[in-house]
């Protein structure tokens, strides 16, 4: 007996030792997947600290580990407010990751290094002031809500679906009718997600008014040059049909995963990457496209921050989307693909900016040909996608009947935002919010219903 005892005991010691060693390890050398999971909690307690004025714990909870893996909830977060910076850990210690604020920037996943670097980028905010309360949307905050109808479709939760935080109708150029969820307002800066890609063609088509930019420009990196990546051109990134091999899906270690929280320079990464087709042979969903276009228009400047200052001063400024923060990676470049913060008032001014045709006040602020790409179809995506960085469909769309025109735009982000616009309608459907692809939300039932009630 007392032979089996000590043997016993000698397995637990051996055991602990084991744990203690496997404990050491992960702690020392982090799986990149956990390394990803704190990376993503610091950049989204970080935006939303910093950009949208939001709690730190709030956010972790409701937007990070409510919807996440379930190893997301041993993250702990730190937020150091003077210095605009936020660190996080699984269990305060495995896989540290750091995100840092900079201003009109937003935020970026940074190394401890990296902070200090990371710091000296900067972009011009939006100048100091209110909003003109007096003077009607768009050209102040004024907004007439008189349609009970209207209201009745925005306040049932089936329609505005599983934790909408914002939805704006917009209908004849004014705002006609808006709900909240609860915690957030019309002041409240919202992450759009993918919505950000028709934002990026946007503006290589403000560029090309200007003669900054060709769309059908090649040779686009000094990396390309000598391999058939020399090939690719600016108009096979915005219609997603590069030939780059590039894995957009999320919930592991994929290559979007990678470039968003492991990644400190997003476009020399998205740049190393192989062709698997030929120039406008494949479609492929790729935020790693759109994030290599920012880097392309970027480079059109002579000075980084001439480049930097561009979206508010020629975009965001322009149509009074005051709220906008485009967030830039450590290393400065703006990730185009995913990355912008805006009220739901303001993302309803670019929607309506693309129902004019790209005309605002009267002046035609994005060039005619970008606006015919984005609402043309891209031919290697079988009429799902345009080449200009927007849907033709709505989620599902293939699988729903809904009776919408053909002619509706989309545009899409993660967790359920999108954006919905019918030109011939004078109609922009605003809809924000937390609601994962598994919960299978449709926006097309909400903009059906709204149309039915405006006629």
């Amino acid at each position: 007996m007392r032979r089996l005892m000590k043997w016993g005991a000698r397995v637990a010691v051996a055991l602990v030792g084991i744990v203690a060693v496997g404990a050491a390890w992960i702690v020392a050398f982090p799986p990149e997947l956990l390394r990803v999971g704190t990376g993503y909690a610091a950049k989204i307690v970080c935006s939303n600290v910093f950009i949208a004025g939001r709690d730190a714990d709030e956010v972790l909870r409701d937007d990070v580990q409510a919807p996440g893996h379930p190893l997301l909830k041993l993250v702990r977060a730190e937020v150091d407010l003077e210095q605009g910076l936020v660190k996080t850990a699984l269990l305060g210690v495995v896989a540290p990751s750091a995100a840092l604020h900079r201003t009109g920037l937003g935020c970026a996943a940074v190394d401890e290094s990296e902070i200090e670097a990371a710091r000296g980028l900067s972009a011009p905010p939006a100048e100091a002031g209110s909003v003109d309360t007096a003077r009607a949307w768009p050209d102040g905050d004024a907004v007439a809500q008189n349609d009970p109808r209207l209201q009745a479709v925005l306040s049932d939760p089936d329609l505005l679906g599983p934790s909408a935080r914002a939805v704006v109708v917009v209908k004849d150029g004014r705002i006609v009718g808006e709900a909240y969820g609860p915690g957030f307002n019309a002041e409240t800066p919202l992450l759009g997600w993918s919505m950000t890609k028709t934002v990026t063609a946007a503006l290589v088509g403000i560029l090309k008014g200007e003669g900054r930019i060709d769309e059908n420009a090649t040779n686009l990196f000094g990396e390309w040059n000598g391999d058939s990546r020399a090939e690719i051109s600016l108009s096979d990134l915005l219609a997603m049909q590069s030939g780059l091999s590039f894995n957009e899906s999320y919930g592991d270690v994929t290559d979007v995963t990678r470039m968003l929280y492991l990644e400190r320079d997003m476009g020399a990464y998205a740049a190393s990457l192989l062709p698997a087709a030929g120039p406008g042979t494949r479609f492929n969903y790729s935020s790693g496209e759109t994030v290599l276009i920012s880097r392309y228009w970027m480079s059109r400047f002579s000075n980084r921050e001439a480049a930097l200052a561009y979206p508010r001063e020629a975009l965001f400024d322009v149509i009074g989307m005051r709220s906008a923060v485009l967030e830039a990676d450590a290393t400065g470049t703006f990730v185009g693909g995913s990355y912008l913060y805006a009220t739901a008032r303001d993302w309803a001014r670019f929607g309506l900016l693309i129902a004019e045709n790209g005309r605002w006040s009267g002046r035609q602020l994005v060039d005619p040909s970008v606006m015919a790409r984005v609402y043309e179809p891209a031919a290697a995506s079988n009429g799902a996608y345009t080449r200009g960085q927007a849907w033709q469909n709505g989620p599902g769309d293939k699988d729903s009947n809904f009776s919408l025109p053909e002619e509706t735009l989309w545009m899409l982000g993660h967790d359920g935002q999108s954006i919905a616009v019918i030109p011939s309608d004078k109609l922009v459907v605003v809809r924000l919010g937390l609601t994962p692809r598994r919960l299978d939300y449709r926006p097309q039932r909400l903009l059906q219903a709204i149309r039915d009630v405006l006629g």
